[in-house]
């Protein structure tokens, strides 16, 4: 991505919240992952959940990292990974990767944040942020995700109970959304005769929890076949130099790897008093 389609990206995450990415992947690559999507589906045996939040009516499958080659691309996609190192920063993790398939007949979720767990004031600066990869059309009819612009700026969350004004982030097949971890938003109602597919992929900054424990649920097997930069993002790595050492080394020596590291405390930056 070109500085200056970053810095536009940038700053309607800073003014909206959210921006979109057109263009990001072509038809072939989103028919293999849907392809790959739909095979693991029938091997897991994957159901809907029954709470409001994952709905009755939405397949989801976790963990993607750990069940195929095809899905080790996204987290580093170079038209969208700089956006979110500039609403993070380049230390950040990845915090989950899953799929989300939104049937017909399935309500609207209810608004909500995704940092609303944290118990930190608002508004803050990002502790997540998350996107969204649409494999199929996001229209306003089957589902696309719902976004209540400039609510990130709120001094809190939303209430879930409650109701609150959206619009459809509508965007063709190929383009992602990309969102503020405090923007207030929820997955759209489908009133369509097919499923909205998408993938969500999300980083939190590297201080924060990952949503998905990255290092136990993807075998170490497969982590050694990871590009250094993936391997980085799923937390082999250390954080400012000294966040997510093991006995001051890198986690990434469990990979086989050298893991000399020199901690914010050894470099020679101030006196001892």
């Amino acid at each position: 991505m070109e500085p200056a389609e970053c810095a536009a990206h940038l700053a309607r995450i800073e003014r909206d919240g959210y921006t979109i990415i057109e263009q990001v992947f072509d038809d072939a690559w989103a028919d293999a992952v849907q392809g790959a999507l739909d095979e693991l589906e029938r091997k897991l045996g994957t159901v809907p959940s029954d709470n409001d939040f994952e709905g009755s009516q939405t397949w989801r499958i976790y963990n993607l990292l750990a069940r195929g080659k095809i899905f080790e691309e996204i987290p580093v996609h170079d038209r969208v990974l700089p956006v979110i190192e500039g609403v993070l920063d380049p230390g950040c993790l990845v915090s989950s990767l899953s799929s989300i398939a939104i049937g017909p007949g399935e309500t609207a979720q209810m608004i909500h944040a995704d940092d609303i767990l944290m118990p930190l004031p608002k508004p803050h600066i990002a502790t997540v942020c998350n996107s969204m990869w649409a494999l199929t059309d996001f229209t306003e009819a089957n589902g696309a995700t719902r976004i209540v612009p400039g609510s990130h700026l709120a001094d809190h969350s939303p209430d879930v109970t409650r109701h609150y004004d959206s619009i459809p982030a509508e965007m063709p097949r190929g383009s992602v959304l990309v969102w503020h971890g405090s923007l207030w938003h929820g997955g759209g109602a489908n009133r369509s005769e097919s499923r909205r597919v998408g993938i969500a992929m999300n980083y939190c900054a590297g201080w924060v929890r990952q949503q998905e424990n990255q290092q136990l649920g993807i075998p170490i097997e497969v982590a050694r076949g990871f590009s250094p930069r993936l391997r980085e993002l799923v937390g082999y790595g250390v954080y400012h130099h000294l966040i997510g050492h093991i006995d001051k080394r890198s986690p990434v020596e469990l990979l086989g790897e050298s893991g000399e590291l020199r901690t914010v405390w050894d470099r020679p930056t101030r006196r001892r008093t």
